[in-house]
């Protein structure tokens, strides 16, 4: 069994979809001697693409975890995804990481995913490192990717190295901190680096840069500024020094040049990884809320620190049952003893503990604090939950997911397969938030609900290969919300016998619109001397009961402000049921004479084509009720951002490769609901 290194590093991997995320992340393991050959994406044989699906697709689906070891530092590796549609995955790792390498395509720069995993970052407040990768292909610009880091993201980029030529002339790098060129010319597998002098040819490019690189540096240390103006040799642990807690402070961001896919330029990462990136112990220490008091304490990231571990990650194994992938805070957890779910307010066992290697695993006795891993046993934890030690129970800060827009119908074709089907929805719903299943009231249909088409066909897919279920799935209908456009009240009046005895209660209810995206709301303007606080709470709970089931077609109702105005009662009659029922009466009454409207919901397009095919692009866009917001041309292809509504958009991938010869591509991304168009 592995013993943990002294120190740790926990990383994740994040991109644009074929940015080559995953090619470096198995470049990484071969180096590190976790695998015995390099897997690749293209022939299906990569180890962190472990998912049949995702070889047939050659894209990565759900982040891997593994762990490897460089320089006696244990690096756990989070190979996140690049579509935008499996958005929740990279959310939730970059919850519970320390670092992150944003890989970047040499042609394409920054492209429009990387801009949200990039935001993403900047909400949890993770140091990264950029790595400019596929040196190789025809029209990549190292230097105008950094451009593109800086102009993008307003971000400081600080190149580490440049490289010596592109496309099929890339050779190799300049390391501008040990001023020499870096090779990996001697085996085939480059894992032997050759060090040697600048060539003569090369050495202006190499000056100027490394003055760009010490300049930036200085900014930020006194000492390297002397040093600089005294025109002496600056030390090289002093620009690791520098680099370190700039990276660390989220001041600038190291970048490192390569091809992964070439054998060029990965162990300078992991050498980044290890010399830039925090580990556990570095950052601050972790706020929490303490669930008995109500008040926020914080935890020192050590092993001798009351347990605090974020279940990040649900995923089911047919062997082993359910997998709870975990972030430990502090404290330690150890295999076969109880803990607590703070969320649940319940006591789970944790059978066995493993550290994940992909889809390999060994199985350890513990997990310490900064350790990421995987518990067996826990029956209720979901995904953004909090375990810790019964008698210090703290709640950690949860994860946010974005809404699901789009569904489809599902159902088994044989009675047999029912409960197939309702077990296999319940497993993927515990995997994925993002993944909604509820019934149709109406028609008995099961409804699933994703991010996109991709993700949903994903999902089906699993279903009915993985968990073997015959069924029939319709064609995929966009997820309306609906809303009121005017402010109106309305009287209620709730009047039953029920079990021998009398419930009446008279409301009024206003309601009225809100802004888009602001959200449900409910006030009350009466004081507890003219409704009991009992009571008013009944209608609270009416009301916000009918938010969810809509007013005229049953979509969910969004931006709605609903305002208790006036009430009367009789001590003899007054309950709460009755008070309950009213509201719930009166507010759906008062919708639909507020002229309620339908939401549709409009996604965010990012579009990819040749310049000579933009025309006939945004002109099929507009024809489809898109409007284009900017154009940006790139070295080889026009970068289209526009807004569209989701249900023009159904079968747009044909489309789109029909209109450009099958080199334009596109991504998107929910954006808001708006009042449907009539097209």
């Amino acid at each position: 069994m592995a013993e943990r290194a002294k120190t740790v590093r926990n990383i994740g991997i994040m991109a644009h979809i074929d940015a080559g995320k995953t090619t470096t992340s198995e470049r990484i393991l071969f180096y590190t001697n976790k695998s015995h050959r390099i897997g690749e994406v293209d022939e299906g044989t990569a180890t962190m693409d472990w998912m049949t699906q995702e070889q047939d697709r050659g894209i990565t689906i759900v982040s891997a975890a593994t762990t490897c070891y460089w320089d006696d530092v244990q690096i756990n590796i989070i190979d996140t995804p690049g579509h935008v549609d499996f958005t929740a995955e990279v959310e939730r790792s970059l919850r519970v990481l320390d670092g992150a390498v944003g890989v970047f395509c040499a042609v394409g720069g920054v492209e429009p995913q990387s801009e949200t995993v990039w935001r993403q970052a900047d909400r949890y407040h993770v140091p990264r490192i950029a790595y400019i990768n596929k040196m190789d292909r025809i029209g990549a610009d190292f230097f105008a990717a950094v451009t593109d880091i800086r102009e993008k993201f307003g971000a400081n980029p600080l190149p580490l190295s440049i490289p010596l030529g592109a496309e099929s002339d890339y050779e190799g790098n300049i390391d501008l901190i040990k001023m020499q060129e870096v090779h990996w010319d001697l085996d085939p597998e480059g894992q032997e680096l050759r060090f040697s002098d600048i060539r003569e040819e090369h050495q202006d490019l190499a000056n100027e840069w490394r003055e760009k690189l010490i300049d930036g540096l200085s900014a930020f240390s006194d000492e390297i500024t002397e040093l600089y103006l005294e025109g002496e040799d600056i030390p090289e642990e002093l620009i690791h020094k520098t680099l370190r807690q700039v990276t660390m402070a989220q001041q600038a961001v190291p970048v490192l040049v390569g091809s992964s896919l070439k054998n060029k330029g990965v162990q300078p990462v992991l050498d980044a990884v290890v010399r830039y990136l925090p580990a556990p112990e570095d950052l601050n220490d972790v706020t929490a809320i303490q669930v008995k008091k109500d008040t926020e304490v914080a935890l020192k990231r050590n092993d001798k620190e009351h347990l605090s571990a974020l279940v990040f990650k649900i995923q089911h194994d047919r062997e082993m049952g359910v997998l709870c992938y975990i972030r430990v805070y502090s404290g330690v957890l150890k295999a076969g003893t109880a803990v607590y779910n703070a969320n649940a307010r319940k006591r789970e066992r944790v059978n066995r503990l493993l550290r994940m290697h992909a889809n390999h695993h060994e199985q350890i006795t513990e997990l310490r604090a900064g350790d990421i891993g995987v518990a067996i046993g826990m029956k209720i934890a979901r995904t953004g939950e909090t375990l810790a030690s019964e008698g210090h129970p703290v709640v950690l800060d949860t994860m946010e997911f974005p809404e699901p827009v789009i569904s489809v119908a599902i159902e088994p074709k044989t009675m047999s397969d029912q409960d197939k089907l309702k077990t296999a929805l319940e497993n993927l719903q515990k995997e994925d938030p993002t993944f909604t299943v509820r019934e149709n009231d109406e028609t008995g249909q099961l409804i699933i609900s994703g991010m996109g088409e991709l993700h949903l066909d994903v999902l089906v897919t699993r279903v009915l290969e993985e968990y073997k279920v015959e069924a029939n799935v319709g064609n995929p209908q966009v997820t309306y919300r609906e809303t009121v456009t005017t402010t109106k009240e309305h009287r209620e009046s709730y009047e039953r016998t029920l079990a021998g005895k009398d419930h009446a209660a008279t409301v009024t209810i206003r309601v009225e619109p809100q802004e888009r995206g602001a959200g449900n709301s409910f006030e009350s303007d009466l004081s507890t001397g003219k409704l009991p606080q009992n009571f008013q709470e009944a209608v609270r709970r009416g009301v916000e009961a009918s938010f969810p089931s809509g007013i005229v077609m049953g979509y969910p109702c969004v931006d709605v402000k609903a305002t208790l105005v006036d009430a009367q009662w009789q001590e003899t009659t007054a309950t709460e049921i009755a008070f309950e029922t009213a509201a719930a009466l009166g507010f759906d009454s008062a919708c639909r004479e507020a002229a309620p409207t339908l939401l549709e919901p409009v996604m965010d397009v990012d579009l990819m084509c040749p310049a000579e095919q933009v025309g006939d692009v945004i002109s099929n866009l507009s024809q489809r009720g898109g409007q284009v917001e900017s154009m940006e041309s790139r070295p080889s292809f026009e970068l289209v951002k526009a807004k569209a509504p989701l249900v023009s958009m159904f079968g747009y991938t044909t489309t789109l490769r029909s209109l450009t010869q099958g080199r334009g591509s596109f991504s998107m991304e929910f954006s808001h609901f708006a009042e449907k168009s009539s097209r």
